[in-house]
C-alpha cells in the first residue's frame, strides 16, 4: 500500500448505512477499486501488513463520526475450522491495529463463532440469515463493561451484524455500534 493508493480510498456518508435491532451500522466506504483490493489482499492473499492500512482507514472514518465513549472492540469471529484453513482472522488483525490507533480495548473472547458457517458471498439475505442462525455464543464473564464496537470487513446484507447483535442483546449487552470497512453501496 503506497501513499498514492491510500489517498484513493474514499469515505462514504457519515450516516448509518443500516440500523439493525436499533443498532447503528456504519460503513466506511464502498467495496470497489482500491478498497476492494486492500480487503482481498488481507483476507485471501495473506498480506497481513495491510491490516494496518484498513484499520487506519476505519479509524479515520470513525473519528469523523465524533462518537464518544469507551469501547471494547470486537472483531467478527471466525470458526476454528476457518482459522485453521486461513491461519489467521484478518479482522482480528485489523482490530488490533484499530485499538492501537484509538486506545480502545480489544476483546476477542466476548463472542465466539460456534457454528462452522458457509461463506456468505453467494447467498441471498434469507440464506445468510439461516446460515448464521445460532452461529455465535457470548461469554458474559469476558465483558469488559464498556460499549461494544463490532468490526467487520464487508457489510452486504447486514446478516452477520444482525446475528451478532441478537446474540449479544439476548445476554443483556445492548450498548453496541457496528463498523464495517465497506459496503457494496452506501
Amino acid at each position: 500500500m503506497c501513499p498514492k493508493c491510500y489517498e484513493e480510498l474514499c469515505f462514504g456518508t457519515s450516516n448509518p448505512s443500516r440500523i439493525i435491532e436499533g443498532v447503528n451500522i456504519f460503513s466506511c466506504g464502498i467495496y470497489e477499486k482500491t478498497l476492494q483490493k486492500l480487503i482481498r489482499g488481507l483476507k485471501y492473499h495473506k498480506q497481513k501488513e495491510l491490516a494496518y492500512y484498513l484499520a487506519k482507514f476505519m479509524y479515520e472514518y470513525w473519528n469523523s463520526l465524533e462518537i464518544s465513549g469507551d469501547f471494547q472492540v470486537v472483531p467478527v469471529p471466525l470458526h476454528k475450522n476457518r482459522i485453521k484453513k486461513r491461519k489467521y482472522n484478518h479482522m482480528e488483525l485489523v482490530a488490533e491495529e484499530f485499538c492501537k490507533l484509538s486506545g480502545y480495548s480489544l476483546n476477542t473472547e466476548l463472542i465466539t463463532r460456534v457454528k462452522d458457517t458457509k461463506p456468505q458471498y453467494k447467498l441471498s439475505r434469507k440464506e445468510r440469515l439461516e446460515n448464521l442462525s445460532e452461529a455465535f455464543e457470548v461469554d458474559k464473564s469476558k465483558d469488559l463493561g464498556k460499549s461494544i464496537l463490532i468490526l467487520d470487513d464487508i457489510c452486504t446484507t447486514g446478516a452477520t451484524f444482525e446475528e451478532m447483535i441478537k446474540t449479544l442483546k439476548s445476554e443483556g449487552l445492548n450498548d453496541i455500534v457496528c463498523l464495517s470497512s465497506s459496503s457494496p453501496c452506501l
